[in-house]
């Protein structure tokens, strides 16, 4: 067989051996360590024949970086047969680690799946598949396959009907945080696994981690790829495509994994968990708190008792979600500023040279979703704090009233976690929940909602027309026609999709309060997953009509639209203008 052909079966048989792992851990049956032992052999020794064939009968030119990930995956292969040959002589149990067998075996099988899918060819051409279209039908996939996944009988402790797995993965792959049933006590742990693995899948989204991957491993991409993942990411450069995806998952590993780390010591005094359990604690919450995701293995959120009082852990999901919630353009163009800034510092302290100054480091899009998330962080805090301060704030005191309010006024901005009783609501506070949830997070983050800079601009577009000015300005920049435009046209669709909700939502429960209605359907829309406790009880119509709703929020019902409908072939003429009675 030539080594070419070799290379093409190979994603092949790391897919097959995927989706066999996930078959031994999705149904119910045991699988002993030698019967997983006799199988995994030779796959392992396929494996590293594979790494083999990519390094010395490929491309001659590989990166340092590429021959380091392979040197690792040869090691961990190279670790899996050891403990196989460990397991065929019967010196398993001599060993520290033949618990986690199963365990290595399966991150062994995962690394090969994605080393070799990655070397799949996959040409994308802008005439047949628009970038709308991509970053739709990849979400719509993740949700089918998320829903065949939680099907499966060792995903639940209980069987879980079709359209409450399909509402669980449209809330995972969404990340809103809405759930039917407890995650903690309904789902195993391959079940919750799985939902973790969605919300960091649906979070950053799958094109992300697929389109880099490839790159990395192929060491190129095609012109035509390339083009339709620039309009996809809003890259400035054709260039800087791989770059963004390459900034986008480190800057999400770093700060999940100091998240998960600071997660586990703050919750390492409860005697009550293993180490793996407080292990997979932390890494769940740091992932769904990064992700704005919601959810959470604890039966009420961090409202739980043992966890209510926990500050210093509410701080620290309330920073994951923050930092999510900005979004990676502001993200790195923040980093960008502060190194500037510690930069000069460094020069002025030390005298080294004289400072560099550089005009506009902070662009105009960073300075209008950090002001703006500045004036609804401290708006919501101090509502929050007056209004509740004798309600859901009493059993509070000094500082664990004020980091209630605060964790209270941030996680309704697509976060969905809840430190308080939701349902114990004042009216008043549930009015201005509903303005928070419905702005949402900042442009290009793992939140929804209409986002920041959209009422931002529809809030400086009614003080530019109150003071007889035609144009929108700050910080001495011209908002441009296209952003007003877009802006208003998501207000219009959010409320449009919103009110239809609540509608149907209605109809098919009339029983229902209709300020919890449409608290659920504010929610959904804007991924934040927070509920006054009707979810569970929902007729199916209802939970479809939710389904719905939280995968319009996350996509946005611009960018259908954009898929669906026809582009104008014409732009090149212009009509008489003429002005409409408006007022």
């Amino acid at each position: 067989m030539q080594y070419s052909k070799l290379k093409n079966y190979l994603p092949l048989v790391s897919l097959c051996a995927f989706v066999l792992t996930i078959a031994a851990f999705g149904f119910q049956f045991t699988v002993s360590n030698l019967f997983l032992a006799i199988i995994s052999f030779p796959l392992f020794i396929i494996a590293i024949v594979g790494l083999f064939v990519h390094n010395f009968f490929g491309k001659s030119n590989k990166k340092i970086s590429v021959l380091i990930v392979d040197l690792c995956c040869f090691l961990v292969y190279g670790f899996v047969l050891f403990l196989c040959i460990a397991v065929f002589t019967g010196y398993e149990g001599e060993l520290i680690f033949h618990e986690y067998f199963k365990g290595i075996v399966t991150i062994a099988v995962f690394l090969f799946f994605v080393r070799e899918s990655s070397e799949f060819k996959i040409k994308l051409k802008k005439k047949t598949i628009n970038p709308a279209q991509l970053f739709v039908i990849s979400f719509l996939a993740i949700i089918v396959i998320g829903t065949i996944l939680l099907l499966l009988p060792n995903a639940t402790n209980e069987k879980l009907s079709f359209v409450d797995a399909l509402f669980t993965s449209t809330s995972a792959v969404c990340v809103t945080g809405l759930i039917v049933v407890d995650t903690g006590s309904y789902f195993t742990v391959f079940g919750q696994s799985v939902i973790m693995i969605l919300i960091q899948l649906g979070g950053i989204g799958i094109m992300t981690f697929a389109s880099y991957f490839s790159y990395f491993f192929r060491g190129g991409a095609t012109y035509e790829n390339q083009l339709l993942l620039k309009d996809m990411t809003n890259a400035q450069k054709i260039g800087e495509v791989f770059k963004t995806f390459k900034k986008i998952i480190l800057i999400t590993f770093l700060i999940e994994t100091i998240g998960a780390v600071l997660i586990y010591f703050s919750i390492n005094n409860l005697g009550a968990y293993t180490f793996s359990e407080k292990l997979f604690f932390s890494v769940f919450h740091a992932i769904s708190g990064f992700c704005n995701a919601g959810f959470s293995t604890l039966p009420d959120s961090l409202y739980t008792e043992t966890f209510r009082f926990n500050y210093p852990l509410h701080l620290i999901i309330a920073f994951l979600f923050i930092v999510g919630g900005l979004g990676f353009p502001i993200v790195f163009n923040l980093v960008k500023y502060l190194k500037y800034l510690f930069i000069n510092w460094f020069l002025k302290i030390f005298a080294i040279s004289k400072t560099k100054h550089i005009p506009w480091v902070l662009n105009i899009n960073s300075r209008i979703v950090l002001l703006t998330s500045l004036i609804l962080t401290i708006f919501g805090t101090v509502l929050f704090y007056i209004i509740e301060f004798n309600n859901t704030l009493s059993e509070h005191s000094g500082i664990g009233k004020l980091t209630t309010a605060f964790f209270g006024a941030v996680t309704t901005r697509t976060a969905g976690f809840n430190s308080v009783d939701t349902s114990a609501l004042s009216f008043s506070t549930i009015m201005i929940v509903f303005l928070l949830m419905w702005i949402g997070a900042s442009p290009g983050s793992t939140g929804g909602g209409i986002k920041t800079s959209t009422f931002a601009i529809a809030t400086l577009n009614f003080m530019s027309l109150a003071r007889g000015k035609e144009r929108i300005e700050i910080f001495r920049r011209e908002i441009s026609e296209t952003s007003v435009r877009r802006a208003f046209a998501i207000i219009s669709l959010s409320l449009l999709v919103i009110g239809l909700s609540v509608f149907l939502i209605a109809t098919f429960d009339p029983e229902k309060d209709l300020l919890t209605i449409a608290f659920e359907s504010f929610s959904a829309y804007s991924t934040v997953g927070l509920s006054l406790g009707i979810t569970s009880s929902l007729s199916v119509p209802s939970k479809v009509v939710i389904i719905f709703v939280m995968f319009i929020g996350r996509v946005s019902m611009l960018t259908i639209l954009i898929a669906v409908m026809k582009k104008v072939a014409f732009k090149d003429y212009r009509y008489p203008n003429e002005d409409i009675l408006i007022n």
